[in-house]
């Protein structure tokens, strides 16, 4: 029986650790591992909140700051018992919630200052667990995101976790645009205040544009066995520059991951979807189930801009409940550059996609929060448009019933590293309209599960995306017997943890 730990900032298979699709990957790697009959160890930070339904295992005892820190490690029940996994939450005073999703800091004057403390004190207190024995004898960690890699920064570099270095440590890029660049001397949330015994290898820790710097990301692609992208079309994608807004590449690694491949440790392995244990929903509760969300939210909200806007998507939806719209466009995500940065900057393309949806008697559904500058425009373009609807919440009964009964799923990413809504939609029988990138151009194939626009410049995509939402919207109109069978393909196709395990256990692990 082989033993793993996963360490990572979120994980979905305990209750409110879900930020967004790494949440998913964490919650659903361990369950095929633990079919194959190896025991699976998941460790997240708690947030100050996720260990009050834990048993304490252990006191963790480490070095920082020239002294001796103390975190507690607790055994957390799941939403689902599975045998052979175990999940378990660190604890400390000052690893605490942030304001997104109740776990990642946004800090706009100080990028990663918060969280930079809070996953440093998080590592080393997992490298002390493992040194300590808490998961057993560890056949491979498998980290995630630049959250967990100073596990190896501690492993290579720190002369208490030097018996760290016989086990295999795996290094997963979910989005490589999010590095955790911190300064190496002179402030509190840097390297040296916080390991100040340690002699900094500059060269091997730098960011490579901020030279007084260490960039968490690529200290997890230099220093593991295996770099995992979430699907190969990124893998691709990561190794050429970025030119933005064209193009997101490797954001500045793109050197790094070029000598990772040519070394043989960098793997594009594409992420799955959970086809099991589906939450049911039941069609025909879209509009109640929205504004069922929109009371909620109103009662908690205390800020009035936001209150008043939810009145007014209310007023909104409930035209909706009588009149029911032909044909819905949805979205499902965190309102980021990354999934909306062509709305935004181009807002006169959505406004031409609203018109023409208009024609059709058709409404779009974005659900979401994220960025106030994303909130605020999709606000804007709500009180613009009547078949703009926008819920500025989380809901999984209400998402639940936007991917059951939408028409057509829209993912127009920036860039996407694997991407997990769209195959949600798809196993729902949705087409999907999305930018032809990443893992988006791994899972969707235009006319047959779904439709798709790129282009070479700004320009082109923006004309692209415009023309070929047409081309989607002509295909419903006047083409039933293509759209149904697009629908059906989309629903057909599977993306399974099966097979991908196959190749992780081939390629990242070596079992």
């Amino acid at each position: 029986m082989n033993n793993f730990l996963f360490v990572a900032a979120e994980n979905d298979a305990i209750p409110a650790c879900k930020a967004g699709g790494m949440g998913d990957v964490v919650r659903d790697v361990p369950r095929e591992i633990a079919k194959r009959g190896d025991r699976v160890h998941v460790v997240v930070p708690s947030y100050g909140r996720l260990h009050q339904n834990g048993t304490l295992k252990s006191y963790l005892n480490f070095p920082m700051r020239g002294t001796t820190y103390s975190a507690e490690i607790y055994e957390v029940p799941p939403k689902k018992q599975i045998e052979n996994i175990t999940h378990y939450v660190i604890h400390h005073p000052e690893i605490m919630e942030g304001g997104i999703a109740h776990i990642y800091h946004d800090d706009p004057t100080e990028p990663f200052f918060n969280d930079f403390i809070k996953f440093i004190i998080f590592c080393t207190a997992v490298a002390e667990a493992i040194k300590s024995d808490v998961f057993d004898q560890l056949d491979v960690v498998h980290m995630h995101d630049w959250h967990s890699s100073a596990v190896l920064f501690l492993k290579n570099y720190h002369p208490e976790y030097s018996d760290l270095k016989k086990i295999r440590y795996v290094y997963s890029i979910h989005n490589l645009a999010i590095q955790g660049i911190r300064p190496f001397y002179d402030n509190y949330a840097s390297v040296h205040n916080w390991f100040p015994e340690i002699e900094l290898k500059h060269d091997e820790l730098m960011d490579p544009r901020y030279q007084d710097c260490i960039n968490l990301m690529a200290v997890g692609i230099r220093l593991s066995d295996a770099v995992h992208t979430v699907s190969p079309s990124y893998k691709e994608d990561v190794m050429l520059p970025s030119r933005r807004p064209e193009f997101v590449g490797g954001e500045g690694l793109e050197l790094d991951l070029q000598k990772a491949n040519n070394e043989g440790r960098l793997y594009g392995i594409l992420n799955a979807s959970n086809y099991n244990n589906i939450r049911e929903a039941e069609t025909g509760f879209l509009y109640r189930n929205t504004v069922k969300a929109l009371f909620g939210w109103l009662q908690d909200e205390s800020k009035k801009y936001k209150a008043d806007f939810l009145a007014h998507t209310g007023e909104k939806i409930m035209k909706y409940v009588i009149e029911r719209p032909k044909f819905i466009v949805s979205s499902v995500a965190r309102l980021t550059e990354q999934k909306f940065y062509f709305f935004k900057r181009s807002p006169e393309a959505l406004e031409a996609m609203l018109e023409r949806l208009h024609k059709i008697d058709g409404i779009f559904m974005l659900l979401g929060t994220g960025d106030p500058d994303y909130e605020e425009f999709f606000r804007s373009v709500s009180y613009k448009y009547q078949n703009f609807i926008f819920t500025n919440g989380q809901s999984e009964d209400l998402i639940d019933s936007i991917y059951l009964e939408s028409n057509l799923y829209c993912m127009p990413s920036l860039f996407e590293p694997c991407g997990i809504s769209q195959m949600l939609a798809m196993r729902n029988g949705n087409p999907c309209f999305v930018h032809h990138t990443g893992g988006l151009k791994d899972t969707v194939i235009p006319m047959k599960t779904g439709f798709a626009f790129e282009g070479s410049t700004y320009e082109e995509q923006i004309e692209n995306m415009i023309k070929k939402f047409d081309e989607a919207l002509t295909v419903w109109e006047t083409d039933q017997p293509t759209w149904k069978k697009i629908k059906a393909n989309a629903k057909k196709v599977r993306f399974t943890w099966e097979k991908s395990l196959d190749e992780y256990y081939e390629k990242l692990y070596l079992l």
